[in-house]
């Protein structure tokens, strides 16, 4: 069943953020956008290259108005240990989230159960806690942050503009389209 359009369920958990630990809650997710990225565990391979690339696109984020949440079912204090020990995962500045629960990664339907690991999910929530783009990717493919700063300006403008929408490859500034009768059969 899909989330899209779905309020993220209750949820608190403990998370490692900027030299601290700190107190995580679905209540944090609403009054501003959030990103949500599940990878698998810290220590591995593709996952210290996501979230570097993460980082590297956390200022545009964050300039949008939107708050990161890495989660993976590790604890943390191994999301600090890994961050005090890799020079990738050093640089990071957004919050990341301890799982060993599994709650939250079943809460967003990401649990590789067999596993005991998340998949790679990353989620847009509006300011009102609702889930508004899910992507899910195998273990071996790793994503591309660059890709969600265009899906959070076409997520805002939806929100701020109802009753318009925002086509394939929508640049902010571009025409978006109004669903109409008349527009049946002609794009």
């Amino acid at each position: 069943m899909s989330l899209i359009g779905k309020e993220v369920e209750e949820f608190t958990a403990k998370a490692y953020h900027k030299g601290e630990f700190i107190d995580v809650s679905s209540e944090d997710l609403k009054g501003k956008w959030s990103v949500v990225c599940f990878y698998p565990a810290d220590f591995s391979f593709v996952c210290p290259t996501e979230l570097g690339d993460l980082q590297d696109q956390y200022e545009t984020l964050q300039s949008l108005g939107v708050e990161v949440y890495s989660v993976s079912t590790d604890t943390h204090f191994t999301h600090k240990a890994w961050h005090d020990s890799s020079d990738v995962i050093n640089k990071i500045n957004y919050i990341m989230v301890g799982d060993p629960s599994h709650k939250i990664s079943e809460i967003f339907d990401v649990l590789d159960e067999e596993e005991g690991l998340s998949n790679r999910g990353t989620f847009i929530i509006d300011p009102d806690g609702i889930v508004q783009t899910v992507e899910i990717n195998a273990d071996g493919i790793g994503r591309d942050a660059s890709t969600l700063i265009d899906k959070v300006k076409a997520a805002q403008y939806v929100r701020k503009h109802p009753g318009e929408v925002c086509p394939a490859k929508w640049k902010e500034g571009e025409e978006t389209l109004t669903p109409s009768l008349d527009l049946v059969g002609k794009i």
